[in-house]
């Protein structure tokens, strides 16, 4: 069996993930294709990972392959995510990942309708809530939820969700877009807020791509070009690390491994990984190179299995749920994080000492990213333990 140690799984990432210089993406596009999707739970974070593969790259490049050339869309699939898409992999996702968690919030959403006492047919009534939300966006128009629950008295009802200290009341109305979202009825289209907040313009699928909408892949197609893509960006992974990342089950896992004509190959430390079948050649060589990525860049979230680039430091570097802070990284391994102070500069927080060649390259790193954030302080709801430690301090 062909061995690819974790050394050659660093340096793959170099050139694959384009945060080695030298091999850095051309623009926006060709970046989220290398990466085959970006996180976008926190708005910042899809900007903060071009940065970090994009050189020269402004905050008017990013909205326009979102909002103007529409060649980046926001869909949520994988894990119930939210991720930005090369548009030409979306319909993949609606037949498989995205179809997945469809069906299960739809399942969960009527039966939270009929246990608040809103109806006793609580899939009927998300037929006619959704219904009635499409007539008003078949204008062509982008709206708010809170413009959406105001014109729409279907969208006007609320929730009573959780329980004991977690028990709250919501608003029905994004839960339904969110609904109708999933499933490519309609999308997220323009930002009414700025690139560091999130305040989404809900439109018709069909107007935000200009035209007749793509047929949804079929199921197991549409996993084998997701995980075709996965394995083009993150092979050699586990089995394991494919079916957290595509949120899926074993078994269509496995299709898809066998319909793409995955070829196992051998890891540090005894596991059996996957890569595509023309993709065996040894990786060369790359230089030392250094990296700030954001909250949740898919670098990081990429594996469920993350020894080889985490080493010691994975506990530091994740919230209690699971989510990734800040990186700092040299070398194709995750060496600290970063913050910034009052004044919005950059400050890293390493757990490592990385000797100087190395820190004096975060610290330009750092330098860049604070010209570029311009005063502007990005915030997270996701603070890693390193992230706390290195504001406390």
């Amino acid at each position: 069996m062909h061995r690819v140690t974790d050394v050659e799984r660093r340096q793959r990432l170099a050139r694959r993930h384009a945060l080695a210089p030298g091999h850095r993406a051309a623009d926006p596009v060709a970046a989220t294709r290398a990466m085959t999707v970006l996180h976008a739970t926190e708005a910042p974070s899809v900007y903060l990972s071009l940065w970090a593969r994009v050189d020269g790259l402004t905050v008017d490049d990013v909205d326009r392959a979102l909002y103007d050339d529409r060649s980046l869309v926001k869909q949520l699939a994988m894990r119930r995510t939210l991720f930005v898409f090369p548009r030409d992999l979306l319909p993949a996702a609606w037949g498989s990942a995205s179809a997945r968690v469809a069906t299960a919030l739809r399942t969960r959403f009527a039966k939270e309708i009929e246990q608040a006492g809103l109806t006793s047919d609580g899939a009927a009534w998300l037929v006619a809530a959704e219904e009635a939300a499409l007539a008003r966006l078949a204008d062509g128009s982008e709206l708010s939820a809170q413009r959406l629950r105001e014109e729409v008295p279907e969208l006007g009802g609320r929730l009573d969700v959780g329980k004991g200290k977690y028990a709250t009341t919501v608003s029905v109305a994004p839960r339904v877009l969110t609904q109708l979202g999933v499933e490519a009825r309609i999308v997220r289209a323009s930002n009414a807020g700025h690139w560091r907040t999130a305040r989404p313009q809900w439109t018709a699928m069909g107007t935000w791509l200009g035209g007749d909408v793509p047929e949804p892949a079929k199921e197991r197609e549409g996993y084998a070009e997701l995980v075709r893509r996965w394995l083009r960006t993150f092979g050699p992974g586990t089995e394991a690390d494919v079916v957290w990342w595509l949120g899926s089950t074993k078994t269509a896992v496995r299709a898809a491994l066998a319909d793409v004509g995955a070829v196992e190959v051998g890891l540090d430390g005894g596991a059996t990984g996957f890569v595509l079948p023309d993709d065996l050649e040894p990786e060369p060589d790359v230089e030392p190179w250094s990296a700030l990525l954001p909250v949740l860049d898919p670098t990081v979230m990429g594996w469920k299995e993350r020894g080889f680039y985490l080493g010691e430091h994975g506990p530091m570097l994740f919230d209690t749920n699971g989510n990734s802070g800040t990186t700092a990284w040299w070398d194709g391994r995750i060496v600290g994080c970063w913050v910034q102070d009052p004044d919005g500069v950059v400050v890293l927080h390493l757990l490592e000492d990385v000797g100087s060649e190395a820190r004096a390259a975060l610290e330009d790193d750092a330098t860049r990213l604070t010209t570029w954030l311009d005063g502007h302080r990005v915030s997270t709801v996701y603070p890693s333990i390193a992230m706390k430690q290195a504001v406390s301090t």
